[in-house]
């Protein structure tokens, strides 16, 4: 279950991100509950923060940066991560590498691949297979499914992970390609990821609403 400021999160403004905070988000649109029912995730977007009330993504329309007051009047759930290893050298070296991409393509091969990655993946989730199995596992299947990462276009998560590797701060040795909002939230304290990760995330808090993943869990199940 994902916290949230009425089970026990943690409400936050603003004004407590720090530069590299990792935000994920969701909306009450058509598009984000697709990709959290097939992910089985709360939440169905990711973006970085840079700092100075500034936040990047990538879209549809392409990787932009826009204020953060921007960003939450569209998404429905917002809540951070934060990796306790960010210097003010990373910082950087990830806001340069960030801000670089503005205005690029979003990858729409990278997103088309994933809808049925993500179903193929779920074989190696399976409870009872050890993490190194179910790492090596989805990297096989991305390896033949997904093929090779483009650097001139990214999809949400893509964005994330890349700003990461190049502020030499890697979140995972697995391809950025692989990596889906719902990833980066089980990179989180006390869970489970699918990949092998470097270094467990840190909840921030929720900056708007909070999903429970028991409600996307119950949104798959037929009506009786």
């Amino acid at each position: 279950m994902l916290l949230t400021p009425a089970n026990g999160g943690r409400a936050i403004v603003s004004e407590d991100l720090r530069a590299g905070d990792i935000v994920l988000s969701a909306t009450h649109g058509i598009n984000s509950l697709g990709i959290r029912i097939l992910t089985v995730s709360p939440v169905s977007h990711a973006a970085l923060y840079l700092g100075d009330d500034r936040i990047i993504e990538a879209v549809g329309s392409g990787v932009r940066t826009r204020s953060t007051a921007e960003f939450m009047a569209d998404e429905a759930t917002i809540v951070a991560f934060r990796h306790p290893g960010m210097t003010d050298a990373h910082t950087e070296a990830m806001r340069a590498f960030a801000q670089a991409q503005n205005g690029k393509k979003y990858n729409i091969t990278g997103i088309v691949l994933q809808a049925p990655f993500t179903l193929q993946r779920q074989s190696c989730e399976l409870p009872l297979v050890p993490g190194v199995l179910r790492d090596a596992c989805i990297r096989g299947i991305a390896a033949i499914q997904l093929g090779a990462a483009r650097n001139d276009r990214f999809f949400c998560s893509q964005l994330v992970l890349e700003a990461y590797r190049a502020a030499n701060l890697p979140l995972t040795d697995a391809s950025a390609l692989l990596i889906s909002p719902a990833d980066l939230l089980h990179m989180r304290e006390g869970d489970v990821p699918s990949v092998q990760i470097k270094q467990a995330l840190q909840y921030v808090g929720h900056l708007k609403g909070g999903y429970l993943e028991t409600d996307v869990a119950a949104a798959v199940q037929p009506t009786p």
